[in-house]
């Protein structure tokens, strides 16, 4: 999203680009495959020493052959039509398109140029801006079901233009539309002789601006951080907005991530923003919305809704088995542009989340649960609750340190009265402790090895460049990971760059601004991608091996999408995966999901991903 590229860091603090820089550098990038040698911090196995190739050749010239990727790739020049391309080996179909009904109360929004839904149907209709998302497949006698279950999924964002048919809303109708197509749907899907569709079932929701959620955690622990919130005065909160991201935990409950909240902010009369306000980003006009228009909810002028700001840029946890329960913002994980919440259980059987801030210049973060989350749980504490909020720093010399979040630094109880306005300005309590800034930190994962792999889509605002480190500035993005001490739950650990996106333009594996990523049981990566893509491409998903460098493509999108979002079935033999504002709303660019005609509003949509011989997705 363009607004991920602004900038709100003014802290000074030593850029990733000059610690790359040096570390890079030193430990020479493979030219052609852009992944780094393996370094001295690590295991002499790491890789079996071979080396991304982007063209599938190492550098004795054999081929680089992975025995976990054997599909045959989409090869450039098919990946950049108005209608998706597949590997050969697979086939998609699609499922909850924008306007799908969740209940038989409302009938589907189809496209139709001519109308849109009503605010009151949108809240009962699949919404638009399909993120991050993640099936919790039905249990029955013992097994978990591979063709029945429930999938939480975000609405990132849908501009004006696309959802309203208009550049700005003229009514308070018009913001609710526009408010109710933000959000979460929490819907029962069924696979029947091949196809997926909704299941109407009790467990059926939208979750939106306007949904009564909860707030629980450090921040709401004293009277002095529900004041920050407005809690005090205000008996009920609302609302969870600009859903990027997600994760799901092992107790069975989905995390939605709040992103560019800010721009949903704007001001109808005199305003002017403090240093935290300017910290995260707002402005008087926001992105453009004008919700504070007609929703004084959303005006930062307002009196009566002063800290309203302050009740988004939360990690939001939703059970999707309990459908009358409340939404929960978990303050313990602190307040930014959260992209995602990744969670691996760590030493002692803790539960630890790494979440990226996307942004330029913006950092990378990590939450340990203060206990095991098992023994949390049977006393009816949230793991996500209680815990060690910590901040990376990555040093020169291929080391980091996890830097915790806490008023007990006297640095931070010099700026801050207290643990709850510490949490409520993380961003700013992370420029004071020093953490270094990142190019947009993304989507995270961690691989069966227990590497933590996190995508930095890019950073065109980069100064700092040699001819040993070509990322200044970095407008392709690359992807880093490291390894934590104490299996995920120390305070150091030891980094690397696994590939940098712009040393395979011109070859058949091509591709920028990586984004989306996961690894599965096996150790592929999934890598999808949100940004102007080279040589000609549409946004894409590829599949890697990090132990043999290959890379193969296996689906492009539709004009100006974005390539997002991904959940399996527990077999892995169907994926789901997004295409996120395809032609950015606009009939002449495409149509998708129905065939081009040049007139049908384009839909976000889910894509059901399968191999033609019912084999594992990625293979």
């Amino acid at each position: 999203m363009a607004h991920d590229n602004e900038i709100s860091n003014n802290s000074g603090n030593k850029p990733f680009g000059a610690v790359l820089e040096k570390a890079v550098s030193r430990r020479n990038i493979i030219q052609k495959g852009g992944l780094a040698a393996a370094i001295g911090f690590v295991s002499p196995s790491l890789f079996a020493g071979n080396k991304f190739s982007g063209n599938y050749l190492n550098s004795q010239g054999k081929a680089n052959h992975s025995d976990l990727i054997g599909f045959n790739p989409v090869k450039v020049m098919d990946g950049n039509g108005p209608m998706p391309a597949i590997s050969s080996d697979y086939e998609y179909k699609t499922l909850i398109p924008w306007g799908t009904p969740i209940n038989a109360s409302v009938n589907a929004y189809t496209g139709d140029p001519a109308t849109r839904p009503t605010a009151a149907e949108q809240a009962n209709m699949i919404g638009v801006g399909h993120d991050g998302m993640w099936f919790f497949p039905t249990h029955s006698k013992g097994r978990l079901s591979n063709h029945l279950g429930v999938l939480c999924i975000n609405h990132e964002f849908g501009r004006n233009s696309h959802v309203l048919g208009k550049s700005y809303p003229e009514s308070l109708e018009d913001v609710k539309l526009s408010q109710h197509a933000h959000g979460v749907s929490v819907v029962a899907i069924e696979e029947k002789e091949g196809d997926w569709d909704v299941k109407f079932s009790n467990l059926n929701r939208r979750i939106h601006v306007n949904t009564p959620v909860e707030f629980s955690g450090p921040v709401t622990n004293s009277s002095a951080g529900r004041e920050l919130l407005d809690l005090n005065n205000r008996t009920e909160a609302h609302g969870t907005v600009n859903n990027c991201s997600s994760g799901y935990t092992p107790w069975g409950t989905y995390l939605t991530c709040e992103e560019n909240f800010n721009g949903y902010f704007g001001s109808t009369g005199v305003w002017e923003a403090d240093e935290f306000q300017q910290r995260y980003g707002f402005s008087e006009n926001g992105f453009g919305y004008g919700w504070q228009e007609f929703d004084s909810r959303f005006d930062l002028s307002s009196s009566e809704f002063k800290n309203e700001d302050k009740r988004f840029g939360w990690v939001v946890e939703i059970d999707p088995t309990k459908p009358r329960s409340k939404p929960v913002k978990r303050t313990a994980l602190g307040r930014f542009k959260h992209e995602g919440a990744t969670l691996t259980v760590g030493k002692g059987g803790r539960a630890v989340v790494y979440m990226g801030d996307d942004q330029r210049f913006d950092y990378i973060y990590k939450f340990v649960s203060a206990d095991n989350w098992k023994s949390m749980v049977a006393r009816d504490v949230s793991p996500l609750d209680e815990g060690k909020l910590y901040v990376a720093k990555f040093n020169d010399d291929g080391t980091g340190e996890w830097l915790e979040l806490t008023i007990d630094n006297p640095n931070l109880a010099a700026k801050f009265a207290n643990q709850a306005e510490v949490l409520t300005y993380a961003r700013v309590a992370a420029d004071i402790l020093g953490a270094t800034p990142m190019d947009r930190p993304e989507w995270t994962t961690v691989d069966p090895e227990g590497y933590v792999y996190c995508t930095l889509t890019n950073n065109s605002q980069r100064t700092e460049a040699n001819a040993a480190n070509p990322l200044a500035p970095n407008s392709d993005g690359h992807i880093i990971r490291w390894m934590d001490s104490k299996h995920f739950t120390g305070t150091s650990f030891k980094w690397e760059i696994l590939l940098i996106a712009q040393d395979y333009h011109g070859t058949e594996d091509t591709f920028s601004d990586p984004d989306g990523i996961w690894a599965d049981p096996d150790g592929r990566l999934f890598i999808q991608t949100d940004g102007g893509q080279k040589d000609g491409l549409n946004n894409q998903m590829l599949v890697a091996d990090p132990k043999t460098g290959e890379i193969r493509r296996l689906f492009t999108g539709v004009t100006s999408d974005e390539i997002t979002g991904l959940t399996v079935t527990p077999d892995r033999r169907t994926m789901f995966i997004n295409t996120q504002h395809p032609g950015n709303g606009d009939p002449s660019r495409t149509n998708f999901p129905v065939s081009p005609d040049g007139t049908t509003i384009p839909r976000d949509c889910t894509i059901v991903i399968r191999r033609k011989d019912n084999g594992v997705v990625g293979s």
